[in-house]
């Protein structure tokens, strides 16, 4: 039988949450909301982190991620956000605003929150912080269809400044770049110069493996690492990108990830892929701070499971990442200038694609032990309150 997420994505909705129900109202039920997120974060898991983390939990690393904007009144993100510019010359009180760009902050540096920590949702790297370049509007934004195609830029100088700032890793969960599928001159010499600033940059491969299968930019741009998506039984998503660029996959199947200023939502994309790696990268290179942007990439590479025939292919690149074993393969590429010391013990705490749940959050409690606890706390909480559906459809990956 199918969880009750599971079936949520299927009808495509939003859950509206009473005002009250929020990080900052307090309620048993924003209380349980945060336990049920924590505990759908079946990544965790499949990536190995609780393990990685006793290595690496990013300190020290900044990670720009270039999006909608981040919302650093999320309580999964408190203390985590540095405001950078916003690029898209739109403004930002007209339109939905930070949806999508909270989602990846939080898949890569999400931090919880209650006690313990125990609550709400965990990224790849709770100790790195995130620098918000809003590059590109929301797909639900009436401004999105009056912008100029091709012409604005915002991503390839979301790319410089990030590079500019210092920034360690670059995740770009977007497609399309500048608006052509064609790549832009502008995108791709931003590229090169964050490269060689010393960025790790990573992309999401696109969402129509299942129909057009495009190339996808800012993925296809050499010396990005393109990652698409797999399911929870690590088999590569219909939807994800199969090309030959393609470095690695990621989960990227009924993620549950932070929403607005103290929300969650569900949903299926290479977006929550791309963040993920780009977590591990954030990981590799806090324990490893003087590798380079392509031996940060190797390892990721090396480090994965499921490696196909070969070492490669165009549906799963080189296998699905795994933190703990990039981790391990980028001790390897190290051994010849000796030990180095990880960030510190592990942390304390353990898309959108078609949105598809959204539940106001709340201080942390224990995790439930079993998924029937879990799918059944949930029911419990969605027949106590009083929810509008809304219709609505959108898978995260390829625009923004």
């Amino acid at each position: 039988m199918r969880s009750l997420l599971a079936v949520a994505l299927t009808i495509c909705c939003v859950l509206a949450v009473p005002a009250s129900v929020t990080a900052a109202g307090g309620t048993r039920a924003g209380d349980r909301i945060g336990a049920v997120a924590r505990a759908g974060q079946w990544q965790l898991g499949a990536l190995r982190l609780p393990e990685a983390w006793r290595r690496s939990e990013g300190r020290g690393v900044l990670v720009a991620v270039l999006d909608t904007g981040v919302d650093a009144r999320h309580p999964d993100l408190a203390g985590a956000v540095v405001e950078g510019p916003d690029l898209t010359g739109a403004a930002r009180g007209n339109g939905p605003w930070g949806h999508h760009g909270t989602a990846m902050a939080g898949l890569i540096a999400g931090r919880g929150h209650g006690p313990g920590r125990a609550a709400g949702v965990v990224g790849v790297a709770p100790g790195a912080r995130v620098l918000s370049v809003r590059v590109t509007l929301e797909s639900g934004d009436p401004q999105r269809e009056r912008q100029p195609r091709g012409g604005s830029d915002a991503l390839a100088r979301g790319i410089r400044y990030a590079a500019d700032q210092g920034a360690d890793v670059i995740s770009m969960s977007l497609g399309g770049g500048s608006g052509t599928r064609e790549g832009s001159t502008a995108e791709e010499e931003a590229v090169r110069y964050a490269l060689g600033r010393g960025a790790v940059l990573v992309a999401s491969s696109g969402n129509d493996g299942d129909s057009a299968n495009r190339k996808n930019f800012p993925a296809a741009y050499p010396g990005v690492i393109a990652v698409g998506a797999v399911d929870r039984a690590l088999r590569v998503a219909g939807f994800s990108n199969r090309q030959d660029y393609l470095s690695v996959v990621a989960p990227g199947t009924q993620i549950v990830t932070a929403d607005g200023a103290g929300s969650y939502a569900v949903g299926d994309g290479t977006s929550s892929a791309a963040a993920m790696v780009a977590g591990i990268a954030a990981l590799v290179r806090s324990a490893h701070p003087g590798l380079s942007p392509q031996e940060v990439r190797k390892a990721i590479e090396q480090g994965t499971r499921r490696r196909p025939p070969g070492g490669h292919n165009r549906t799963y690149g080189h296998g699905v990442a795994n933190a703990l074993l990039a981790l391990r393969a980028a001790d390897e590429l190290r051994a010849a200038d000796g030990p180095t010391t990880a960030d510190g013990p592990g942390a304390a705490v353990g898309p959108p694609a078609r949105p598809v749940a959204r539940l106001g959050a709340g201080p942390g409690v224990p995790v439930p032990a079993s998924r029937t606890l879990v799918i059944a706390g949930l029911l419990g909480l969605l027949a106590a309150m009083s929810v509008r559906v809304l219709a609505r459809r959108r898978r995260d990956g390829d625009s923004p």
